[in-house]
């Protein structure tokens, strides 16, 4: 099994790799070539900093993105988003202005309210409360880094939460698509094991 690890500048790579590897994954490609996208298995896509960054990143990329669309979308590849990866799967961010997103899981990402007595970014281990039937999210705690929020259009995509000052999405998906607003590679057994799963899920 290949697995495409999405490198488009903006992801923290080195320790995706290794928590990958940690996982069980075999075969991982960190790329930036559409062509080994295309022809992965399996798709993870990282990202820290500005949303309007990571998707200039991405979109800057010749081929990338109808890539990823030929297989998450048509082909129904097994995709994870994680942190700001997982925030370009919304139709649009509203951080330094509205970016249009990717558009695969509807939603727009915002700003956290602050929340009296309670620090913007959101950082450090959190709970993450997956709903009813969710696939792949367990029960536990992870490690969160973040200043905006996935506020999802439909609340059946909404997976998990966690709390800061309210209920925050933790993580959205449908069908074969994915993703977590926390770090799996620094959520150490959490993380590795939810990473575990997604080598082995079969939606």
């Amino acid at each position: 099994m290949s697995l495409a690890l999405i490198d488009y500048g903006a992801g923290n790579l080195h320790s995706v790799h290794n928590a990958l590897k940690a996982a069980g994954a075999g075969d991982v490609h960190v790329t930036a070539d559409p062509d080994v996208v295309a022809k992965a298995d399996r798709i993870v896509l990282p990202g820290v900093g500005a949303f309007a960054h990571c998707m200039d990143a991405l979109t800057a990329i010749d081929g990338m993105v109808a890539a990823m669309e030929q297989c998450v979308r048509l082909e129904a590849t097994p995709f994870l988003g994680i942190c700001v990866g997982m925030q370009l799967l919304a139709d649009e961010g509203v951080e330094h202005g509205s970016t249009c997103g990717l558009g695969w899981i509807g939603g727009t990402v915002r700003a956290i309210t602050p929340a009296v007595d309670l620090k913007i970014p959101h950082m450090g281990w959190n709970d993450v409360v997956p709903r009813d039937g969710a696939p792949l999210i367990a029960l536990g705690e992870a490690y969160f880094l973040h200043g905006y929020h996935f506020d999802a259009a439909n609340a059946a995509d909404v997976l998990a939460t966690t709390d800061h000052g309210g209920a925050l999405v933790a993580a959205v998906g449908r069908d074969n698509i994915m993703g977590v607003q926390f770090h799996p590679e620094k959520s150490q057994t959490y993380g590795i094991e939810l990473l575990k799963r997604f080598l082995e899920w079969a939606p």
